[in-house]
């Protein structure tokens, strides 16, 4: 199976099912020198973990992650640093009944036809416990973000139509409230509907947005490295969402280049934007305002309520899906998206450091003799 694994430089490759022994990733290309604990890994996993909240899967896994190699007196090596978590809550036979058709919404279908197998017990590989590897490594990269004065933050900007206040915004309320929304008053409307959700056996979905603040100009190349590019295939990769927008996004389609077109001024000597349509990136590149993309997620296709769809031998069926499912899967992906953002900015951040000669001449006149 292909397609495992994202980066240039900053590497990282996932590996694991939902219903194996465990999950998770080894990433190569981390530079040495970075303070590292399971303890900082903890933190990002812990805001992904099922079972935390009337409005995410009753499945209760602990997700602790175990680092086993890439880190000696609590610093990355630079080495591959490789991550496990192991499952400990699998109940496979809630699947035995699904064994032999497609469930509507999910990859089923389309793993049998490009594989001519799929692992029933929760998707496999296209099980959103993949996600667990993502975030193992997305914290890894945004510690090496923080030392650079880079902040990335995800947050839920809406559930179904229900959309926060940003005069409302509060930015302690991303992990106090259930829904990860900045808005106390949103949420609560948000977790009201939600409980209409599942009490009419149906789901939920949302957008996710992602600040990144500081990012400096010129990080992303001008073609098919472009950085939204980069962002969008990372961001898109995830499995529940459907669109990514960049900036103002499919807005820009009915706006005017006298309204879309952010002027430049100078600010404290130094080269900023009055607006930021383009959302921190221009040809490609960053341009120094804060990087601003959002994340369109899909309802959560495992549903209790009856549906139709066929089986293995082609017949037309009806089903009733059973288990442990997310009402709403945004809550729990808000952290995929910070991850992956993280993920995507740092490695851009190493491939950028060859981009000028003079930064390499900087680079090995400093470099110490041996």
């Amino acid at each position: 199976m292909a397609g495992s694994t994202f980066g240039t430089i900053f590497k990282i490759t996932t590996w694991g099912e939902s219903h194996g022994k465990g999950l998770g990733v080894v990433i190569d290309g981390c530079p040495a020198g970075i303070r590292l604990s399971e303890n900082d890994i903890q933190k990002f996993l812990d805001r992904r973990k099922p079972g935390q909240s009337k409005i995410t899967t009753q499945r209760k896994e602990a997700d602790e992650v175990e680092i086993l190699s890439g880190v000696f007196d609590g610093c990355t090596t630079g080495t591959p640093i490789s991550m496990i978590v192991k499952n400990t809550s699998q109940i496979s036979k809630d699947y035995s009944e699904i064994a032999s058709c497609y469930r509507p919404g999910h990859a089923d279908y389309t793993f049998d036809a490009k594989y001519g197998f799929r692992d029933y017990r929760g998707g496999g590989r296209s099980s959103g416990r993949e996600t667990i590897g993502r975030v193992a490594a997305g914290a890894v990269a945004a510690l090496a973000l923080q030392q650079l004065g880079i902040e990335v933050t995800a947050y839920t900007k809406a559930i179904h139509n229900i959309e926060i206040n940003p005069e409302n915004f509060d930015c302690s309320s991303i992990l106090e409230t259930p829904t990860c929304m900045p808005d106390r008053e949103a949420s609560k409307r948000a977790e009201e509907y939600l409980a209409k959700c599942i009490e009419n056996m149906d789901s939920a979905g949302g957008i996710i947005e992602c600040v990144a603040k500081h990012v400096p100009a010129g990080i992303g190349d001008p073609v098919f490295e472009k950085l939204d590019a980069n962002l969008s295939k990372a961001i898109m990769s995830i499995g529940a969402v459907k669109a990514v927008e960049i900036g103002d996004g499919i807005q820009v389609a009915t706006a005017n280049g006298s309204t879309n077109n952010d002027a430049f001024c100078m600010t404290d000597g130094k080269v900023t934007k009055k607006t930021n349509h383009a959302g921190g990136i221009l040809g490609g590149m960053s341009d120094g305002s804060d990087i601003i993309l959002r994340a369109y997620v899909k309802p959560t296709p495992s549903i209790f309520s009856t549906q139709e769809t066929i089986n293995k031998d082609m017949e037309e069926i009806e089903i009733q899906i059973k288990g442990r499912h997310d009402p709403i899967i945004v809550p729990r992906a808000v952290v995929v998206v910070e991850a992956m953002t993280a993920i995507t900015l740092f490695d851009a951040l190493l491939v950028n450091m060859t981009a000028r000669m003079d930064n390499i001449k900087k680079f090995y006149q400093d470099y110490p003799e041996k």
